[in-house]
């Protein structure tokens, strides 16, 4: 086999016409490329490329045949930078500070929702399950004095029970998501462009993940509400050991008064959806008019650095603070009827939170949610679904006061280093 190839081709001597050609009867005549208006046609200038060894910013390639005219290198004459580049030293800088207060905002929430309001949970969940109670704690000034009881007479340590059951849970919730999502065509996130079928798939995914989670949170429910006065010390994973138990029927007796996992299905996945719902709803609301306002009271070109630094971060945390309040807020009745649902029969003392020195049993006998709905209502009025209120007030006033004192300190110090 011969290969083929175009006439007058002969390697780098290809001039794209005739050639001379031994063994051949007729002599081509070959071009002449001597003149640079021919070698312009076929030689292209190679692009400039800024910072080559041949090449100094500004410059530009000389045309084929005409002599450089560039003066030699100087270097205090030349910038090493483009027009507008000088501040390359100052955008990693500002880049830096970026990360680090969007590092920072982030980690103050985290540590108000999940470590500085533990108290108020405990507090809080001990009020709902409390039955005998006869002060219902609505204000928070009742429940800063009965706060003040538990620690003198059980120690800082009655407040801050169950923090790391908690942080289980959200790990198990988290894990269960991702899992399901992967071996099953639930979406974990809903696009812009979603559809009915796409939200349904989408709490359908939210409702598999309470299901797997109920058990561990039921065990993590128990810790945070169980005196310390009779309270063992328990490790952390004893949340995993009491839910797998909870599972399989093994572990600590209950009573025959524990209602099944089953029966717990529905208003565990009924509160879990609806608070998903509600602070999805709210998060978005509330974050397209701070960004409405935000544009309108601070246009791009006219903002400082530190102002839009601030923009960038602080809507999204304000807007997860009225979503998660007006939530809690919305179904705190419902979450009283699951507490006391998922706390009966497991033979739990909890702390006497109208006296704060004394413990108490808990022996409803609720034979499931209709039924603890009517019986709250009867024995205890409307107000009994809201007892331990003052403690989201102050759970949520902790909340906007560390979200706004870190406001100011960050905007101090971005202020002083910008």
């Amino acid at each position: 086999m011969h290969p083929r190839r175009p006439d007058g081709f002969d390697g780098l001597g290809y001039r794209g016409g005739a050639r001379d050609e031994q063994g051949f009867g007729v002599a081509f005549p070959a071009r002449s490329f001597s003149s640079g208006s021919d070698l312009g046609h076929w030689v292209t200038t190679p692009p400039d490329i800024p910072g080559s060894r041949n090449l100094h910013w500004g410059e530009k390639s000389p045309p084929y045949g005409v002599p450089s005219t560039s003066t030699p290198y100087e270097g205090p004459a030349e910038e090493p930078f483009p027009a507008g580049g000088g501040g390359g030293v100052q955008g990693q800088s500002n880049e830096q500070l970026n990360r680090f207060a969007g590092f920072g905002i982030g980690l103050a929430s985290l540590f108000t929702e999940n470590v500085l309001a533990h108290p108020c949970i405990v507090l809080r969940r001990q009020c709902q399950v409390n039955y005998h109670a006869r002060n219902y704690h609505l204000t928070p000034f009742t429940v800063i004095n009965i706060m003040y009881s538990f620690n003198k007479t059980q120690g800082p340590r009655a407040l801050w029970k169950g923090m790391g059951s908690t942080f289980i849970v959200q790990g198990v919730t988290l894990g269960a998501e991702g899992i399901i999502s992967e071996f099953t065509p639930l979406p974990r996130e809903i696009s812009h462009k979603w559809n009915p079928k796409q939200i349904g798939e989408h709490l359908l995914l939210k409702a598999l993940t309470y299901i797997v989670a109920m058990p561990f949170y039921s065990a993590s429910l128990i810790e945070t509400v169980q005196s310390e006065i009779i309270r063992d010390n328990t490790g952390i994973l004893e949340c995993v050991r009491e839910g797998i138990g909870r599972v399989i029927g093994l572990g600590v007796p209950h009573s025959k008064r524990l209602l099944p996992l089953l029966s717990l299905i529905f208003p565990t996945v009924l509160h879990g959806v609806l608070h998903y719902i509600i602070s999805s709803i709210i998060q978005k609301f509330v974050l397209l008019i701070l960004k409405r306002k935000t544009y309108n009271s601070h246009p791009a070109e006219s903002s400082s650095p530190v102002q839009s630094m601030l923009d960038a971060y602080f809507p999204e945390l304000i807007a997860n603070f009225a979503a998660s309040l007006c939530s809690d807020v919305i179904l705190f009745p419902l979450e009283t009827v699951l507490h006391r649902l998922h706390i009966q029969g497991t033979r739990t003392i909890i702390d006497n939170t109208d006296l704060g020195y004394e413990v108490l049993p808990i022996n409803t006998q609720y034979e499931g949610m209709r039924d603890c709905i009517n019986t709250i209502k009867q024995e205890e009025g409307v107000l009994g679904f809201y007892k331990g209120f003052g403690a989201v007030i102050i759970q949520y006033t902790l909340h906007a006061a560390v979200l706004q004192i870190t406001k100011i300190i960050y905007s101090t110090l971005l202020q002083n280093s910008i």
